[in-house]
């Protein structure tokens, strides 16, 4: 179990805030018919005015650098934040299938959960995996997130404070 399965265990996690799963239902979209790749990250639930003890999946990071195609994205991993507030990943499969391929599988080694979202991206194509590429359940969660343009934005300014806390 890796860094982050540590900090987060699946048990932990409630689910995924609707807004999010919107956010990044759209972006896979908007990639088609290239892939859509991102990272995943979490609030604890106290923050976001919620009465129970776990993360809510909030954040949709992506990576500067990636690249796409039909079949792959690739994420640059240098630019990959060690950051503890991360929680997995997402990615699209434009041929709509719902579930992990080998090359999948070998990605999904930061975090507890790797979501799938698949063509034609409506709010029924996505499925979560644990890092094993096991079906999961993840609620989706109706809270509300901190209001801000950068909510789900992702700059070198938070490079920079990442490699300063691992300094």
């Amino acid at each position: 179990m890796g860094l982050f399965g540590r900090l987060f265990r699946s048990s932990d996690l409630l689910g995924i805030a609707e807004e999010t799963l919107e956010f990044a239902l759209e972006a896979s979209e908007d990639a088609h018919p290239n892939e859509y790749m991102a990272f995943l990250r979490g609030t604890e639930a106290h923050d976001l005015g919620l009465e129970r003890d776990g993360i809510v999946i909030t954040d949709v990071l992506v990576i500067p650098g990636t690249k796409s195609n039909s079949v792959s994205a690739t994420v640059k991993t240098n630019m990959i934040p060690n950051d503890r507030s991360a929680v997995g990943s997402v990615h699209s499969h434009p041929n709509g299938v719902l579930q992990p391929s080998a090359e999948d599988l070998a990605t999904f080694t930061r975090g507890d959960v790797h979501i799938i979202i698949g063509a034609p991206y409506r709010r029924t194509d996505w499925q979560a995996f644990d890092e094993e590429g096991q079906r999961r359940p993840l609620d989706v969660i109706d809270v509300e997130l901190p209001e801000g343009d950068d909510f789900f934005h992702f700059d070198q300014a938070d490079l920079d404070r990442t490699a300063g806390e691992h300094q």
